[in-house]
């Protein structure tokens, strides 16, 4: 793509609005800012399609989005299953609405029913709305837990998951062929409704949706009991979280439910906080001041579309808050989980723990414990959905928990994609059990780390924007794949892992064996005394991401050897 050309093409078809060619006159003098802009079209990543909002190829505007869904409804018509219809949810982002609205009107210009949430919802409810419809598609509008200047684009297909290969392959090809703005076809909200396309989604599938979540309580006789005593501070962060999330703790019997008045409402802009991440301290501030104000036992995040889940904990003994990183807040939940399945005598024999390479070793010393299969997949909860889908298909194994790193899991099989809604539920109801037992949760932390082995991880991003820093992790990333690594600090290197050609090399011997995994730009580092390291570009933002675990025989150990391994392994990416 020759992005001068782009840009001029831009600026001057009639095919453009005004607004657009105003904002694109404004930076006519700024070549490094245009080459941005055009010098690529948005492609689906982990999470679909994600940019900046502004006018460009590379940017999220009207056309971006209006190309990807007329791509989108090229590809399900070719489907012939236009008649299932699409849902369509949006977080609190700037654009999100009108996004959503015009992805439902392209659809049906298209003869493809729409079914569109009457107000934002979450990501969680979204996968579990595309089953319950029995839709054969979703689509998302959100960014997650990206800064406000971005928004995006999640397509879902019908089992409720994230696309994946081929099909994301085959629906970008399909946007790709649209090389005119022109072929994307529009309709009225009028004509879609008297059409009898463009359907409305209320409050009912709240319900559904929520009776799910109640059904996979394990304990709810110990929520009744202690959950009157259990003060919980939450926050969604100006995300779709509050929608749901309140009602349903108050439902099960949780009475102190405390949210943060300031970050309750959406708001697109987050004024309160910078970063969006419940993996930021900082997106924590006001929530940590309420919690020492009426001394919460629990503190719990979630990001703007409320797939994920951050959360501090009291420590009884010592007054702190104390912070979990995705992987302990995952494995707490599946230990609690699977242990009381395992006591009530309803843990099935073919039961499978799923998760992604890069997140904590613990969950393999977990599933073992318990008999349990651990499958690891690539990065993206969509390929856990993926193992789902293919378990449900074959009948051979049963899902019980499925999680990552970046602090998403999901509890059970309604859903097809992380579950932030639940993930708050699982952990309230944890702390009510643990409570009962005369311990907090962080309590229990320490426990699974006694029964265990104390396993910690990090990891370290480097953020490289625009053309130029597309070009520099590209070059990064091929540097490391071809120098050859026999330690790493102190750690000696006894696999390496090349996913981009399937590759796994043995390097005590020098034996090159094949993976059966699917090709993806990662590097994994299997090293000594169970420890890893692994690098791989963002799927969603402008970085390269090292990540790294270690297992020690105390927590001090852990620390030192995890300092250790981030400090040797950040030299190989300078």
């Amino acid at each position: 793509m020759n992005y001068l050309q782009e840009y001029k093409k831009w600026c001057e078809s009639p095919e453009f609005d005004a607004d657009t060619k105003k904002e694109l006159q404004d930076i006519k003098n700024n070549e490094k800012e245009i080459e941005d802009r055009f010098y690529k079209e948005l492609e689906f990543g982990t999470a679909g399609l994600r940019g900046v909002i502004g006018a460009g190829t590379n940017r999220m505007n009207q056309y971006t989005v209006g190309k990807a869904t007329q791509g989108l409804a090229n590809y399900i018509l070719e489907q012939g299953t236009e008649n299932k219809g699409v849902a369509i949810s949006y977080d609190s982002r700037i654009m999100s609405k009108e996004f959503s609205m015009q992805t439902a009107l392209i659809l049906n210009a298209n003869g493809i029913k729409t079914y569109l949430f009457e107000n934002l919802r979450p990501v969680p409810e979204l996968s579990f709305a595309v089953r319950n419809l029995g839709c054969t598609a979703g689509i998302m509008i959100t960014a997650s837990h990206n800064p406000a200047k971005y928004n995006g684009y999640k397509v879902y297909w019908d089992d409720g998951a994230q696309i994946v290969e081929p099909r994301d392959k085959d629906i970008i090809k399909k946007v790709r062929e649209i090389k005119d703005y022109g072929e994307i076809k529009k309709v009225t909200k009028e004509e879609a409704k008297k059409s009898g396309l463009f359907h409305t989604i209320g409050t009912d599938m709240d319900d559904k949706y929520l009776k799910v979540l109640k059904g996979l309580v394990l304990n709810p006789a110990i929520i009744r009991e202690q959950g009157k005593y259990l003060k919980i501070v939450y926050t969604p962060l100006h995300g779709t979280g509050n929608t749901v999330t309140e009602k349903l703790l108050k439902e099960l019997g949780f009475e102190n439910v405390y949210v943060v008045p300031e970050q309750s409402e959406p708001n697109g802009n987050f004024p309160t906080v910078g970063y969006p991440n419940p993996e930021d301290k900082k997106a924590f501030t006001l929530a940590l001041e309420l919690a020492k104000k009426i001394d919460a036992d629990l503190v719990l995040a979630t990001d703007p579309d409320a797939d994920r889940l951050g959360i501090y904990a009291k420590d009884s003994k010592t007054g702190k808050y104390m912070e979990y990183t995705g992987n302990m807040s995952g494995l707490l939940i599946a230990e609690y989980r699977i242990s009381q399945m395992k006591e009530k005598g309803t843990l099935p024999n073919n039961g499978m723990l799923v998760t992604t390479i890069v997140s904590s070793e613990l969950a393999k010393a977990i599933s073992k414990n318990y008999n349990l299969e651990c499958i690891e997949v690539l990065t993206g909860f969509k390929n856990i959905g993926a193992v789902m889908k293919k378990a449900e298909e074959n009948k051979d194994r049963t899902y019980l928990f499925g999680f990552e790193e970046s602090y998403g899991c999901l509890i059970g099989d309604y859903a097809r994609d992380k579950d932030g809604i639940a993930a708050v539920m699982s952990l309230c109801e944890a702390a009510c059990y643990y409570r009962s037992k005369g311990k907090t949760l962080w309590d229990n932390m320490k426990d699974i780390y006694e029964k265990y082995g104390y396993y910690k991880e990090t990891q370290v991003s480097i953020v490289m924007e625009g053309a130029e820093g597309a070009k520099k992790i590209e070059e990064m990333m091929n540097k490391m794949r071809n120098t050859p690594v026999e330690k790493i600090g102190e750690f000696r290197v006894l696999t390496f892992k090349d996913f981009q050609n399937n590759t796994r090399k043995n390097i005590e011997t020098g034996e090159i064996t094949k993976m059966n995994m699917p090709k993806s730009n990662v590097l994994y580092y299997e090293l000594e005394e169970d420890s890893w390291c692994c690098v791989r570009p963002s799927g969603t933002e402008p970085k390269i991401k090292l990540y790294m675990g270690v297992k020690g025989v105390s927590e001090e150990d852990a620390i030192s050897k995890l300092e250790e391994l981030k400090e040797a392994s950040s030299k190989m990416m300078e």
